[in-house]
């Protein structure tokens, strides 16, 4: 019996001591637990954002697209940086929707101006144009085509006003 009253007392005093610890970790058991059940659900999420992502890019085949873009034409120092072509065909591009009152020299000038930075960006992106060998209502075509191949590949371009288009001729 001496023996058990010789441990009684460290365990009282242990028991004591570790009294406010063990009333702490069940009071913030549930914080705890709702920590760790927030962490089980970001990761399922995280997990499958990561998988529709995977999914996305196999359907549109972003790995045949970034192959295709040829990353040493936006270093060339013989045209301007991407940001100013995209920038030029955003300016030009309204200016070529608002045509009416101007002159035909000028809308030629702008058309001109248009294709050019079309071609440039095309050349930047792995677009394909025929933007030179066209002309007429297929010039105008290739144009909308090349304009639909650059904002399918990221370039953000203006988009046509509503309204009747007014010509004048």
């Amino acid at each position: 019996m001496a023996i058990v009253h010789a441990f009684a007392l460290p365990l009282a005093i242990l028991a004591v001591v570790c009294l406010p610890a063990v009333v702490a970790a069940l009071i913030c058991a549930d914080e705890l637990v709702d920590r760790f059940v927030c962490w089980i659900v970001e990761r399922r999420e995280s997990g499958r954002l990561r998988r529709a992502i995977n999914r996305l890019d196999r359907t549109f085949e972003v790995d045949s697209l970034n192959r295709e873009i040829d990353l040493a034409e936006f270093d060339r120092v013989d045209h301007p940086s991407f940001e100013r072509i995209a920038s030029d065909l955003r300016r030009l591009g309204g200016q070529r929707l608002g045509v009416a009152g101007r002159s035909r020299l000028w809308q030629n000038a702008v058309l001109e101006a248009y294709d050019d930075r079309l071609r440039l960006a095309s050349r930047c992106l792995g677009v394909a144009e025929h933007l030179g060998d066209l002309d007429g209502v297929d010039l105008e075509i290739e144009r909308v085509r090349v304009e639909g191949e650059l904002q399918a590949a990221g370039l953000i371009l203006p988009a046509p006003r509503a309204g009747p288009r007014q010509d004048s001729t």
